[in-house]
């Protein structure tokens, strides 16, 4: 075992094995190749070395850890059945209750919550072996696309510590890009798992709505779950992206889902198999060069390897998506409005024409409206989704940008006003959102994985769109593209 080598060549090979897979760190603790103990204290300590400079895991629970990882070993000793997970060293996000550990949202009202029952998910992974010790940052109230907040302050991508590493999930990639977590847990409404995979590199999977549970996913228990929000792992392989749905999907004996769950097979198994259609930009939500060069050379890749690929897209109005996704994003995260507030919204409103597009015309709208208004925008959806429907039976993935830039330079904290750069011209910052919302407003799962660098060597990844529960086919082609284009590549220094 590594726990028999002197100490400078033990930190060595503890740091050559940071960047493992958690499947293959996974199978050399069942092989006794590492302990539970040594691969957890190599794991803190690597926190230790490199995370006061990123600030992405702001909530350790070391003691707990260390517990878990001598019963682990103890298991291993006895011969005991373990779990997939067994003895992993890893981190969830902050939103996520994990008992005994503060569940803020990154809002100080909330600094002393403390979690007193674990979140479903929470659950799951501890029943699979996994070891969480901590928690990673993220944005208040988790709306933003960086990961700064007044209790925990801000973190930074590993790739370039003056970038943002995404949000909400910023903490989450910062941490598996600095080989300082071997799976995270992120979730996603408006991009917030697939925006941070880009920025830092690591592959990401936005599930089909509803497969996960979310309940532990908030401040207190709630009977219902947002609209259009999922919760998803992120990974430096691929494949752990499928091990972590084997572990994380499925109903919640607590919280009865009306969805299916046997998510239907992948049974491809090269990518020329797949019917590939690709999108690189779109004229009401432009994407920088720097992201589209990425895009074009993976393309020439798949069709150099044969792989049937059609610059195509739906038939879906991008300005109607666009507002459909908007009025039912902020509907569904407006209920925590005071009284005063909501006057206040109604009057704003009131001024909102029907055809505003801008993202703060649309909030006001959102938030004040009508069952019989929510309605309409619900059935502007359901034509979304046949549309979608009919576009599948044709192709297999849809490969489009997450977003519209690589990871920008830290932001003000405010967003009202924000802008951003694209091929030299000024954008509102939220326009990227359009990507977001193209397939999450219709539930569609979606997986990120990275496929190059912007020449400022900045990490720049792929989305991968696929039919309602086909969740199994955008991985299995992220795990293709894994195989034979690009794997996660670590940030230069750790």
């Amino acid at each position: 075992m590594i726990g028999h080598a002197r100490p400078e060549a033990k930190r060595r090979r503890m740091d050559e094995v940071s960047f493992l897979s958690a499947g293959e760190l996974a199978r050399r603790i069942r092989s006794r190749e590492i302990g539970c103990v040594e691969i957890l204290e190599a794991t803190l300590a690597r926190a230790d070395r490199y995370d006061a400079a990123i600030n992405a895991i702001v909530v350790r629970d070391d003691n707990t850890a260390r517990a878990r990882a001598l019963a682990a070993d103890a298991a291993l000793q006895r011969g005991d059945t373990v779990g997939p997970l067994h003895g992993v060293p890893m981190t969830v996000k902050e939103c996520f209750q994990l008992t005994g550990t503060p569940t803020t949202f990154g809002v100080p009202a909330y600094r002393d919550n403390l979690a007193h029952k674990n979140a479903t998910v929470v659950d799951r992974l501890l029943h699979a072996g996994a070891n969480i010790f901590g928690k990673t940052n993220v944005p208040p109230w988790l709306m933003d696309g960086q990961s700064v907040n007044e209790i925990y302050g801000r973190t930074n991508n590993p790739w370039s510590l003056d970038r943002v590493p995404g949000g909400s999930s910023g903490g989450s990639v910062a941490a598996l890009a600095a080989g300082m977590s071997y799976l995270e847990v992120g979730s996603d409404i408006a991009s917030s798992i697939r925006s941070p995979a880009h920025y830092c590199g690591v592959f990401g999977h936005k599930p089909t709505y509803g497969i996960a549970s979310l309940y532990g996913d908030s401040l207190a228990p709630s009977a219902a779950p947002d609209d259009i929000l999922v919760l998803g792992p992120l990974a430096r392989s691929a494949h752990d992206l499928e091990l972590a749905l084997s572990i994380i999907a499925g109903p919640d004996q607590d919280a009865p889902s009306r969805f299916p769950f046997a998510l239907p097979p992948e049974t491809r198994t090269e990518l020329r198999d797949f019917k590939v259609a690709v999108m690189y930009d779109d004229a009401f939500a432009p994407v920088d060069d720097e992201v589209i060069a990425p895009l074009h050379a993976l393309t020439d890749f798949l069709r150099d390897a044969g792989v049937p690929v059609t610059e195509t897209r739906p038939d879906i109005a991008s300005e109607d998506c666009w507002r459909t996704f908007v009025m039912l994003l902020r509907s569904t995260t407006s209920g925590s409005a005071s009284d005063e507030e909501y006057a206040q919204r109604l009057e704003a409103a009131a001024k909102v024409g029907v055809d505003e597009l801008d993202l703060a015309g649309l909030t006001v709208r959102a938030q004040t409206l009508t069952h019989r208004e929510w309605l309409h925008f619900n059935n502007e959806r359901q034509r979304m989704q046949d549309r979608w429907r009919q576009f599948f039976a044709t192709y297999d993935v849809l490969l489009c940008p997450p977003l519209a830039t690589a990871a920008p330079p830290h932001m003000s904290s405010v967003m009202t006003g924000r802008t951003m750069q694209i091929n030299g011209r000024t954008y509102p910052y939220s326009r990227q959102m359009f990507w977001a919302g193209y397939t999450g407003v219709a539930y569609l799962p979606a997986s990120v994985a990275p496929i190059g660098l912007t020449p400022n060597g900045l990490p720049v990844g792929v989305q991968i769109a696929g039919p309602l529960y086909h969740d199994l086919r955008c991985v299995r082609f992220a795990q293709l593209l894994e195989q034979h284009y690009r794997a996660f590549v670590a940030p230069s220094g750790y």
